[in-house]
This record gives C-alpha cells, structure tokens and sequence, in this order.
C-alpha cells in the first residue's frame, strides 16, 4: 500500500476474485477487483476506485504498490500516482479523484469463454503511455535457436486458443500474454519527480492457461509433471497452467524476455527501453549474453539520475543512466536480489543496499545476505 498522510488518503492495490480463471457460477462484476482503491485514512470509507481489469479471468491482480508522484500538467502541478500492472500498461491517476491523467478507453475484447462464463465485453486501455510489453504473439512469429526448436514453438503456440491480450480461459487451452508473471510485478516503478520519468522493469514470456474438466483433472496433472495445477474447488474446471516454452526450454516469443523501460510522465511517450539481464546464471556455460531475463523486484532513482535495481537472475545489482538507459555500472551478488533496493544516507555519505537472498521458485540461487554499497559523495 501506499499512504498520502496529508490527505489522508490511502492507496490500495487489489487481487483478483477468486477463482482465478473461472467464475461462471458468480453473476457479480466485483468492483473492487483488480483496482486501484483510496481509503479514508482516519475512517476506512472507500473515497474512489479505478479498476484495471474488469471481471478479472487471467490473473492480473494489481502486483505491486501505487508509486505517488506529481505530474505538471497545463502549467499546474497534479498529486498523482502511477500504478503498474501485469499487462505492462501504466495508469496515471489523480491521487485525490481517481481521474486518469491520460484518457481511458474502453476497447472490445474477445469473447465466447467457457461454457457459463461471464465476460466483461470491454477492457480499459490507457491511450498513453503505450503498452511497455507485447500484447499479441501470431505463431508466425515464434523464436527459436534452431528450424526444430521454432517449428516446435509455431506448432505449441497454433493449437492455443490466441486472440490477443485478454483472449478467455479455455477447456482447448488458451495462449495468456502477457503473462500472469507480468508485464510489471511486485516492486513496482520508481518515480524522479523532477524530471518527470517513471522506470519500469518488465517481464515479457507467454503462458498457457487450461480448464480442465474436473473428472479428468488428477489424470491431467499426472500426466504433466512441473505444470501448475490447482483444483479450482466450487467450479466444474481445475486449472492447468503452463510456460510457453520450446524443447529447450527457452521462451517461444523472441527476446528480450526481460526490459527496463523509462516513460515521460508529461507527453505519455517511452523514453527508452533496454534488454535487461544477461543469461549467465541460466545457461549451461556462464556466457554474459545480453536478451533480457525476467526478474522481480523494483528500481529505485537517484537525484542525480541513476536507476539502480538487480531483480534479474543472473545475480547482479545494476545501475543505469535515467536518461539514456546506458547500464554504468554492476556488481556480483552472494545470491538472487529479487527484491528492490534501498537508498539511504549516513552523515554526508549515500548508500545502495539490496537483500540477497534469491528465488526458489524463479530458480535463482538462494542466499541469505544484506548488501550494502557506498556511492560517491
């Protein structure tokens, strides 16, 4: 959450209704889903609320934090927040009305879910900033290192139901992308109010989601070991979801799998976006090859302009030029940082630290350490 204590406001970032993927025995809309919700600090009372998604299907909870800013427009200065989502896209909002810096339009999105489902016929799109992930993957344009591994992706991604972003869970299966993982996840955006830039890492890799019909559900899980399943209990559906990989394990969408992105707040327009992370830590041979990982964890923005964040899995704590998105600098990790650093200052002396400890489920390597680096004066 994040608080405005002189408005007395604060700022909450919601999940998604349960079940996850289906709710076709449940006629509510749930408004309050996925959002974007300011409370009354002293009292608890709902002031405004912006919801993301409507009816959310695919998982896209709000994943992390608003980051409060302000926002100079028409010569006068806006208390706004910048909230991030797993679609990769970005809404500013007025911190006291809710009302979207950038307008909002309601865009047809596909239909016809699964048997008894209940689909919102439009989803909100923010004209700017535009999307910082892809929104649409045609088996066309699957990647590959090798005609066998592409081949392989083109014929995975051809028999999933693929409609674009928002496209319904499916009993055939069907393509999910963004990704559940993001777009933008937990760690949220940093902010230079000054300049008017707001950072984002993003996370750029398809999943596959599939509704399983319950009396074949314990089968379908044996059946795919190191899948994701969960049983969905209340609904005719368990839930198989899986990575959209080829045989070797890599991605079936051309990389960067993994970006740092940089938007101006005042025009909406990206300013840069870079590869970010190296595939050092998760290829056989530690080869620093520069496509872009996915990563969690948040930056954090100096005055004088230096992003620094590690979250990606090859272990390192990064810093980059807030103009340019040149990386200037890193340093070696005991462990994973997935987690966003922290700046702070002793005397006249300023300092980055980071929490290593790793990701067990992303697969980076475990640890237990606080790392701290003093920067120059």
């Amino acid at each position: 959450m994040s608080v405005d204590p002189e408005r007395d406001l604060v700022f909450v970032p919601t999940g998604n209704a349960a079940n996850d993927y289906y709710r076709g025995e449940r006629a509510d809309v749930n408004h309050f889903g996925s959002s974007v919700v300011a409370l009354r600090g002293s009292t608890g009372e709902v002031v405004w609320h912006f919801a993301t998604v409507h009816r959310d299907l695919w998982d896209y909870d709000v994943p992390a934090q608003p980051t409060l800013t302000s926002v100079r427009r028409d010569g006068r200065v806006v208390p706004s927040l910048v909230q991030a989502t797993k679609m990769g896209l970005l809404f500013v909002l007025d911190r006291e009305t809710g009302e979207p810096l950038f307008p909002v339009e309601e865009r047809p999105v596909p239909q016809a879910g699964a048997p008894g489902e209940q689909l919102s016929p439009t989803q909100p799109f923010p004209r700017k900033p535009p999307p910082l992930v892809p929104h649409r993957l045609a088996p066309e344009n699957v990647w590959g290192i090798s005609v066998w591994d592409r081949n392989a992706c083109r014929e995975l991604v051809a028999g999933l139901r693929n409609e674009g972003i928002y496209t319904p869970p499916s009993v055939a299966g069907s393509l999910m992308y963004p990704g559940n993982a993001g777009g933008s996840n937990w760690g949220g955006v940093a902010v230079h109010p000054e300049r008017q830039i707001v950072v984002a890492n993003l996370i750029d890799v398809p999943f596959g989601v599939r509704l399983v019909p319950r009396a074949q559900f314990e089968a379908t899980r044996a059946a795919h070991p190191g899948d994701e399943f969960a049983p969905a209990r209340g609904t005719p559906y368990g839930l198989h979801r899986f990575r959209v990989l080829s045989p070797l394990g890599l991605p079936c969408n051309p990389p960067p799998w993994g970006t740092l992105a940089a938007v101006d707040l005042g025009s909406g327009e990206i300013l840069w976006q870079v590869p970010f992370g190296t595939v050092r830590d998760l290829a056989p041979l530690p080869l620093p090859l520069r496509l872009g990982v996915p990563s969690l964890g948040g930056p954090v923005v100096t005055s004088s302009g230096l992003i620094f964040i590690a979250a990606s899995l090859d272990d390192y704590l990064r810093a980059f030029d807030l103009e340019t998105g040149r990386e200037l600098w890193r340093a070696r990790l005991p462990a994973g940082g997935q987690a966003t650093p922290m700046l702070y200052r002793i005397g006249d002396r300023p300092y980055v630290v980071i929490a290593a400890g790793g990701h067990a489920r992303m697969g980076s390597r475990l640890g237990d350490a606080l790392i701290a680096f003093s920067l120059p004066r």
